[in-house]
């Protein structure tokens, strides 16, 4: 095995520098275009009028799909759900060759691999680009599962749901690449959708929706028509496996809309007649793994974990109230395993809250792991020490501390989606503490210059005390600055359940990955969650001497690791509810 690194930064992207001022100012661009095109221009609405078929027809695809999927001995179907994957090479293409495995052993069960994989959103990161899908998507999973017949369009299918950095473009790209009539081969899988939500039928017994939530958290007509049609034509007593690209359930403290749509789809299903049930809700977004237990064992699961950045566990909340078509549900966080009991193998959180808890002190060392964003700290103090150094006045002082206030206020606000109490209070001291170490230090640093480096009418000694100003200002918005940008996500994410996104997207952790195996059977399902705790480096991967991409059928793949990869079993969720005997589509 010839060893070949992966240098190639362009090709093989890092994890998305998600404090990188530019990039900042580029997805604040990208948000306001998008939420505006959305508005004006839905693609939704676009693609339902191009895709001018019958009811009849979307009843036919969505059977047909069974079709597409080989039962086991036992009659049960494989499927794989992966999301938030297109961020990182190292983790994105650490999960890929897990899925693509024929057979994955996971402690003592092999698991075979998923009839059809299902990507439950944010294929890329951090913006939907022609670059990203191909760098941060297409080729992680066509190395890792080559395509060995590319005349063919059979093969594995693909359905994908979009998520809201999909459609920062306006879902041009998702729409090209997901939904057209010929497949698009990512590595061995072909896409099958022809639109950005999809019903498909899995089993006799099984039916997969996926609605589409736009960046405005709603359903559209067409999208509302179609799942209204498809649950008229359904046999009696279907199973759904419901999806969303957001778990409503978590959000209901921030934001209700996402929950609302989840709910609205799961009561076109429920309402219709016909003795449909949803023994399953599951979304990405949240890049964890979680799974709540509702009414009638109903299971409500976040799998996020595909390749993205972690996000923390310890926010959540142990029960969760929401309403799913007239029902209350208190939906209730599974216990943790006892580690001293090695016959309890199932979790309900990963990584566990200790874990996430011990992560976020990482953001102590803000200031070094976002050098850029430090950089425009000390910038933002310098600018401010300039003001001061002209006019060395209270009212200065006031608007400095204004200017910091109404900042991070209204920043926090907005990413909180909420206006209680702590947040306005937790911003205060942190807009205050700013504007103190700043005012302090430039006074401090002005009288210094002026008493060492004083002005003797030359230009280039003016020039020489700004700049000697602009490196001391720099320094203590680069250290302190930052540090206490780090400071304020550590402790409001710790203490005060605040700045889940912030707090560790500035850590940009590529591991604790994980993603979901189920099999469905007329009966019940069988659930897998699979982690995977170390992801190889950069250095880590190695050409893989075995593939040939001349070799028919082979699916070897291109690049394998140093050391094996060693997927966990974070929990197996196995329920069965009774047979049930649902006929041929109405």
């Amino acid at each position: 095995m010839v060893e070949k690194p992966l240098d190639d930064t362009k090709t093989y992207p890092h994890m998305a520098h998600w404090f990188d001022p530019v990039l900042l100012l580029q997805l604040l661009n990208n948000v306001v275009v998008s939420s505006i095109f959305g508005q004006y221009a839905d693609r939704r609405l676009m693609i339902a009028a191009l895709d001018t078929v019958p009811p009849e027809e979307h009843a036919r695809r969505a059977e047909e799909f069974r079709t597409r999927l080989k039962p086991d001995d036992e009659g049960g179907v494989w499927i794989d759900w992966v999301a938030d994957l297109g961020d990182g090479f190292d983790s994105t293409y650490a999960v890929a060759s897990l899925l693509a495995k024929k057979q994955l052993k996971v402690g003592d069960v092999d698991l075979p691999r998923g009839e059809a994989l299902v990507m439950g959103g944010d294929e890329v990161y951090p913006k939907a680009t022609r670059q990203a899908y191909t760098h941060q998507l297409w080729q992680p999973y066509a190395w890792a599962a080559p395509d060995s017949n590319k005349k063919n369009d059979a093969g594995r299918p693909l359905l994908a749901i979009p998520g809201n950095h999909d459609w920062y473009d306006g879902l041009v790209l998702f729409l090209a690449l997901f939904s057209r009539e010929k497949p698009w081969h990512v590595g061995a899988w072909r896409s099958y959708q022809r639109r950005s939500y999809f019903a498909v039928r899995l089993s006799e017994t099984w039916w997969l929706w996926a609605t589409d939530i736009q960046l405005a958290d709603n359903m559209d007509q067409p999208q509302f028509d179609y799942f209204k049609h498809i649950a008229a034509h359904m046999p009696e007593n279907s199973r759904i496996i419901l999806c969303s690209a957001e778990p409503g359930w978590l959000y209901t403290d921030s934001n209700r809309n996402s929950w609302e749509i989840m709910e609205y789809a799961a009561g076109i299903a429920m309402n219709a007649g016909r003795g449909h049930t949803i023994p399953i809700l599951l979304s990405g977004d949240t890049h964890h793994y979680s799974r709540y237990v509702g009414r009638d064992d109903r299971q409500y699961v976040t799998s996020g974990g595909g390749g993205a950045f972690l996000h923390p566990t310890h926010q959540l909340e142990q029960d969760v109230s929401v309403r799913l078509v007239d029902h209350r549900e208190a939906l209730k966080l599974g216990t943790m395993p006892d580690p001293n009991d090695p016959k309890k193998t199932t979790a309900a959180a990963y990584p566990s809250f200790a874990t996430s808890r011990a992560l976020t002190l990482r953001n102590a060392f803000f200031a070094f792991t976002n050098w850029d964003f430090s950089l425009l700290m000390g910038g933002i103090y310098f600018l401010f020490a300039v003001l001061i150094s002209l006019r060395d006045r209270p009212d200065v002082y006031a608007l400095i501390a204004a200017v910091f206030g109404a900042s991070l206020i209204g920043y926090t606000i907005k990413q909180e989606v909420s206006t209680r109490f702590k947040i306005w209070s937790s911003s205060a001291v942190h807009a205050a503490a700013h504007a103190a170490v700043l005012i302090c230090a430039a006074r401090y640093a002005i009288a210094f210059n002026n008493q060492h480096f004083a002005w003797n009418g030359e230009w280039w000694e003016v020039w020489k005390w700004f700049g000697l100003l602009a490196a001391e200002m720099v320094a203590v918005g680069f250290l302190i600055g930052s540090t206490l940008f780090g400071l304020n996500m550590m402790l409001t994410c710790l203490l005060l359940r605040m700045n889940r996104n912030d707090a560790f997207s500035s850590l940009r952790i590529g591991a604790y990955n994980n993603f979901l195996r189920i099999r469905l059977t007329n009966d019940g399902f069988d659930m897998f969650a699979i982690g995977l705790e170390k992801v190889p480096q950069r250095g880590d991967w190695i050409a893989n001497s075995k593939h040939n991409k001349d070799a028919p059928d082979s699916e070897i793949p291109v690049f394998v690791p140093k050391t094996d990869l060693k997927p966990h079993l974070i929990e197996q969720v196995s329920l069965r509810f009774g047979p049930k005997q649902a006929g041929p589509i109405a």
